[in-house]
């Protein structure tokens, strides 16, 4: 008899019923086999249209504005003293251009971090896309002494 409940003798048995544990190991590999995602062996790739070959490419304005801060809070436009409603003037100005200037961040070692701080979001605030930090090579070198 293959479910009998113990020996004729009435002792109870003594080996566990593993058909149950099997029953749920079956469910569960089950399961985990349907949630697994169906894996894709392709890559997206956006590749940019080509450019008709008459065409010559759009011509690139070569300006590129350094914005320096001193350490007795100056703000320098290409070498030259501003004060921050100038700053907001120019960033205005060059944000209208038909190519956008690039415009070089490059703070003194010693310049003050509020004056960075409200320069950068004034910076932020006027929309600005061609923007980078210049220079940073010699905060490295001001760290090792």
């Amino acid at each position: 008899m293959a479910m009998s409940g113990g020996k004729d003798d009435g002792s109870p048995m003594m080996e566990m019923n593993t058909t149950p544990l099997i029953d749920v190991m079956l469910v569960l590999l089950i399961m985990f086999i349907i949630t697994i995602p169906v894996a894709t062996h392709s890559v997206d790739i956006d590749l940019p249209s080509p450019n008709p070959p008459d065409s010559p490419p759009p011509p690139v304005d070569p300006i590129k504005n350094k914005l320096v801060l001193t350490y007795d809070n100056k703000i320098l436009w290409n070498a030259v003293p501003i004060n921050q409603d100038q700053l907001i003037a120019n960033l205005t100005t060059s944000k209208n251009m038909a190519v956008e200037p690039e415009l070089q961040f490059q703070p003194e070692p010693q310049a003050a971090y509020d004056l960075s701080a409200k320069v950068l979001q004034v910076i932020k605030a006027s929309g600005v896309t061609k923007f980078g930090f210049v220079g940073n090579e010699q905060f490295s070198e001001f760290a090792k002494n």
